[in-house]
């Protein structure tokens, strides 16, 4: 694309009502660079997915809450809305994450303490009372059970007569990285694969506005790996989910633009915002060339971020609002389509509401008083900038290339061996190893843990505390459901999601929101499919 076709995509698109120029007066230009470089909107959009970028549109400003039942959760979404986030993410409790229900034994202790509770579709309707669905965007952050969770947020929309063409949002739905860093896992790799697949197939026919898939590299690095390893892991396992849709009989530019990526903005500063340029970098070039990628959309990185909640430090934790604060910028200059600012008290709690609108505060400040978002990539053309973008992609690619020959030419098939072998949890084992060494050392200042410790005495701020009582509360509440739905309904939707589950040709997705309307638990769900697909434990990497 020449300069004057940049201009004329930038021309076309809408423009925000804002000043384009400096506090002083000077006017900008919306895109800095020579005749003949690159610009955003352009392949392989190292500078930004699109033309205009933020003098368009801002980030969504997509804050991550849940904490206790789903009504404590409600609260606290209606709160973020009230105070400026136009996107809501769910973070769901332990139990709910390995499919476990409230009542199982398995999660006693563990109910609502760092998510939402959600057991049956009853949850689902409290967590979003109140919500238009059908207008605010929703993320969800969930793995293993993600199509069962799924299904409950499209029976709860539909019992509202929001059809399920009108439902826009994100499902986490990543489950290769759970068996590399997370660990939040219960079925083998292959059946639950298959469960991804089928919300890709099913999303592609019947729910235009919903991503399928976020493709995580935030749990990656958050388990200890490098930038360049996280970045390699995620594209890598966002080219195997390529190759699983594509072995189901779509075309790539059925399913592909509606993937979207998930990264950490570490503290870092610029190698954070040269990850993000090689990312977008990397993703076009492989899903043109490898994967024959003809639509735009296709090719392009779509992406959110969130703050490193690993950078964050329970010594004086008041300076996380600093940490916070250069990371989120990081994610704004390297491009992110939305952005979570994580609250300066998770170190030691889930968030209060004062610590999460200081977070989501940050970003306004970074939007709308920082004149940041009035030139699209303005770090474009540094030479250190670049120079980290070059090496990045080239760290990134010697991993792809070591897991290709795993799969012998197939991206998913090595993401098993990968798995099967240790591999990924070897690297960022050893990465995380690495790092702490530098901190015993002191070759590597953390302010408050192992330097600047005065002030660390000083009393804690007032934290968010989840008690036995909302644990027992959430226990009657799904009794009740258990003692008022009907029991027949709920038989013979779970005898179909097992029939179904042993054909792999079914797409599950309709039997499981069958097991929604009859208010099924996600743990019987979860047993459900465990009869047929087993249980994975992992074997140790030595």
């Amino acid at each position: 694309m020449s300069k004057d076709a940049w201009q004329d995509a930038y021309v076309a698109s809408p423009k925000r009502d804002a000043r384009f120029e400096t506090m002083s007066g000077v006017p900008l230009e919306p895109v800095y660079g020579p005749e003949d470089g690159l610009f955003p909107g352009q392949f392989p959009y190292t500078r930004g997915i699109h033309a205009s970028m933020y003098r368009s549109r801002l980030w969504t400003m997509r804050m991550f809450a849940g904490f206790g039942t789903a009504s404590d959760t409600n609260e606290r979404f209606k709160a973020i809305l009230a105070s400026g986030g136009d996107g809501l993410s769910t973070a769901f409790d332990l139990p709910t994450l390995m499919g476990r229900d409230s009542d199982d034994p398995h999660a006693e202790g563990e109910v609502g303490k760092c998510g939402a509770a959600v057991d049956t579709l009853a949850d689902m309707e409290d967590l979003f009372d109140g919500i238009d669905v059908g207008t605010y965007t929703t993320s969800m952050t969930i793995n293993s059970p993600a199509a069962a969770i799924f299904a409950m947020y499209i029976a709860a929309a539909e019992k509202r007569g929001i059809p399920r063409a009108k439902l826009g949002g994100t499902l986490q739905n990543d489950i290769l990285k759970e068996y590399q860093a997370q660990k939040e896992f219960v079925f083998p790799p292959r059946p639950s694969m298959r469960l991804v697949r089928d919300t890709i197939t099913f999303t592609a026919a019947e729910m235009p506005k919903w991503n399928s898939i976020s493709i995580s590299g935030y749990h990656i690095r958050e388990a200890g790996s490098t930038a360049a390893q996280e970045l390699a892991f995620t594209l890598g396992n966002g080219f195997a989910y390529v190759e699983l849709a594509m072995a189901a009989g779509l075309d790539v530019d059925e399913f592909a633009p509606r993937l979207s990526f998930f990264f950490n903005a570490h503290i870092d500063f610029f190698e954070e915002i040269a990850k993000y340029r090689a990312a977008r970098r990397i993703w076009a070039r492989w899903m043109k060339e490898r994967y024959g990628a003809k639509s735009e959309k296709s090719m392009m990185v779509r992406f959110h971020t969130q703050t490193a909640g690993v950078s964050l430090t329970a010594q004086q934790p008041e300076i996380n609002i600093a940490r916070t604060a250069i990371e989120a910028l990081a994610g704004v200059l390297g491009g992110t389509q939305s952005l979570h600012t994580n609250s300066f008290d998770e170190a030691l709690a889930l968030p209060t509401e004062k610590a999460a609108r200081i977070a989501l505060r940050t970003q306004q400040i970074i939007a709308n008083e920082t004149g940041v978002t009035n030139v699209a990539d303005p770090l474009g053309g540094s030479w250190y900038v670049e120079a980290l973008t070059d090496e990045i992609e080239r760290q990134a690619e010697a991993i792809f290339a070591k897991v290709d020959e795993y799969g012998n030419g197939s991206m998913l098939e090595g993401a098993y061996v990968g798995i099967d072998n240790g591999f990924y949890q070897s690297e960022i084992a050893d990465a995380a190893y690495d790092f702490e060494k530098l901190v015993n050392r002191g070759e590597r200042i953390v302010v408050g843990v192992n330097a600047f410790t005065e002030g660390n005495a000083d009393a804690q701020p007032d934290l968010l505390q989840i008690s036995m009582e909302q644990e027992m509360l959430q226990v009657k509440r799904l009794q009740a459901v258990k003692a008022d739905r009907n029991g027949e309904a709920v038989r013979t939707a779970l005898d179909a999601l097992r029939t179904h589950a042993a054909d792999p040709e079914v797409n599950l997705m309709p039997a499981l929101i069958d097991c929604s309307n009859a208010y099924c638990t996600e743990g019987e769900i979860m047993n459900t499919l465990a009869e047929v697909f087993g249980r994975y434990v992992e074997r140790p990497v030595l």
